[in-house]
């Protein structure tokens, strides 16, 4: 009987050291975690307004993007990072910097692969108060659109939107900053569509500071040299009779000195709508009285942004201007206003003084617009 106890003993007690062991190995220390869950990181965005200039239109925000401090600090970080480009060489800032109210000061800009392009690089600056189209030609209709287009364009970043997903889930930062931004769970749920949401918020945040002298004169904090008033009023043409009128404010209107719309400002001579090299908005909506029809640029910083025009084919604004005092070339779909002006160099003198009473230093020297790495 005392061989058959200790017989049992044993039994018993290597039976409990196994189920001790199995239990142990089952442990919350031995659970494999999932190293692509972003679970753990807070998910608390905070609203973001975009202030309201005085005089300005409320900015109309897409409503299904609302803008985050998080979502534009993302998409800030996108917009700077060569990681977008298949090489890691260039970032959309490359060609929208903002000391040149987002441009590159170039007629057109080369890609990656030192292939240029036949349009010139358009300032961003209030970009998200556009509400016709984007691009020179508007072949889209959301800054989110626009956004995708440039990571795969075989002349500017050259990618491929699921190389750059990838890339961005393995980054060390990139999880963390999507997740903060859109509450997502996983890494694996970085996409092209959240990485677009966020440049399109950060784009969105690019406006006026509200502190040119055009807009302090309209404040009445200040007032407008003689020059500028005299330019004031040709660009308006708001003394008539007395100053010629430069035919200027109908298509570049205040607040924004834009009105979002195309025209043919008669660049080029084309007895034939159907000759123009670079079709412009027509290329995308193939109306035939669309073709050498191009997007209206905004004015404000206007004199950072040099060369002008969608070729970039004015060095100055002396030349834009004698441009249109010259009347333009003959196109059949030219602008009704583009038409001999009849200015001396002395009122062309004022009308540039007045326009660079837009120049807005404090927008191209804001902190937030700046790159953050």
């Amino acid at each position: 009987m005392r061989f058959a106890s200790n017989k049992y003993y044993t039994y018993f007690f290597v039976l409990a050291l196994l189920i001790s062991l199995f239990i142990g190995g089952c442990g919350d220390s031995d659970v494999i975690e999932d190293p692509n869950d972003l679970t753990s990181i807070d998910y608390s965005p905070t609203s973001y307004e975009v202030p309201q200039i005085d005089g300005f239109p409320v900015m109309p925000v897409a409503p299904n993007n609302p803008l985050t401090v998080e979502g534009i600090f993302l998409g800030r970080k996108l917009f700077y990072d060569p990681i977008l480009s298949a090489d890691s060489t260039m970032s959309c800032a490359s060609c929208h910097l903002p000391e040149l109210s987002f441009t590159d000061n170039l007629a057109t800009s080369a890609g990656i692969d030192g292939i240029f392009g036949k349009r010139s690089s358009m300032s961003l600056l209030n970009v998200g108060y556009y509400t016709n189209g984007f691009f020179w030609d508007g072949r889209v209709g959301t800054l989110e659109e626009q956004a995708l287009l440039p990571v795969e364009d075989p002349i500017e970043l050259h990618d491929r939107w699921p190389n750059v997903v990838m890339k961005l889930q393995r980054h060390q930062d990139y999880p963390a900053d999507f997740r903060r931004a859109f509450g997502i769970d996983n890494k694996s749920q970085i996409n092209r569509e959240l990485a677009a949401r966020a440049i399109a918020q950060f784009e969105t945040s690019l406006i006026s500071s509200g502190n040119s002298k055009y807009d302090r004169v309209v404040r009445k904090e200040e007032f407008f040299t003689e020059a500028e008033e005299n330019g004031f009023l040709m660009f308006f043409d708001a003394a008539p009779g007395r100053l010629p009128d430069a035919e200027c404010g109908h298509c570049h209107n205040a607040p924004l000195f834009t009105t979002n719309e195309y025209a043919n400002n008669g660049l080029d001579e084309v007895l034939d709508l159907n000759n123009y090299i670079d079709k412009g908005r027509g290329t995308f909506t193939r109306v035939l009285n669309d073709n050498g029809q191009f997007r209206i640029p905004t004015l404000r910083n206007i004199s950072f942004s040099a060369p002008y025009m969608h070729d970039g084919r004015f060095a100055t604004l002396e030349e834009v201007i004698d441009h249109y005092i010259s009347g333009g070339q003959y196109a059949d779909n030219r602008h009704p206003l583009i038409q001999p002006l009849g200015l001396s160099e002395a009122q062309k003198a004022d009308l540039l003084a007045f326009i660079r009473t837009l120049d807005d230093v404090d927008a191209l020297q804001n902190p937030a617009y700046q790159n953050p790495f």
